[in-house]
């Protein structure tokens, strides 16, 4: 290898290791950890692995702590939707979105809990929404999350939902079909 070529990617190794331990060290001695914040944190690790009772617990640690933490509001209200506790899950997106009307993903994740309650013209009308806010929930997981979820195909976006229903709701009432549970299921709430 040339002396010069070795001499910088030397240099970029070290520069990176000592940005790496620089943040490490603030990131656990300096950083401000906000009330609810550790135990928000820990229902996101929970609810990522797939274990929503013990990610409720958890928001609802975080809320105990700070009542007013719009992420543990919203982990909460995704957590119940996964438990399929559905009044409790309305109440605390409701909650969410009084908190912070401005994020998308709330009424997203709302049009599912609306969809699987059966409320399908309410489910429309929250994924509408959720798309004139951000463009960005119609996008759906990426091919990383897809990745480390072990999910090759990629699940209905809330776009496409949203198509389906529009459609499925022009059609009479007999020639209807709004709900297919095992597709349904695959729809992963919106994460922020």
């Amino acid at each position: 290898m040339d002396e010069r070529l070795y001499r910088v990617l030397m240099g970029v190794a070290i520069t990176l290791t000592v940005a790496w331990l620089g943040w490490s060290i603030y990131d656990s001695f300096f950083a401000h950890v906000a009330p609810g914040d550790n135990a928000y944190l820990a229902g996101e690790n929970y609810f990522a692995d797939g274990h929503y009772d013990d990610a409720l617990s958890e928001y609802e640690a975080a809320l105990a702590e700070a009542p007013d933490h719009v992420y543990a509001w919203r982990g909460k209200a995704r957590a119940l939707l996964q438990l399929s506790r559905h009044p409790e899950a309305l109440l605390a997106f409701d909650e969410a979105i009084a908190r912070d009307p401005e994020f998308a993903g709330s009424y997203a994740n709302r049009g599912i809990l609306y969809d699987r309650m059966g409320d399908h013209e309410k489910a429309l009308a929250d994924y509408e929404r959720a798309l004139s806010m951000d463009s960005a929930v119609a996008k759906g997981p990426g091919w990383m999350t897809r990745f480390l979820r072990l999910q090759p195909e990629k699940p209905p976006t809330i776009a496409d939902r949203a198509r389906y229903l529009r459609e499925q709701l022009a059609k009479p009432d007999s020639e209807r079909l709004l709900q297919m549970p095992e597709a349904d299921e695959t729809q992963r709430p919106y994460k922020q």
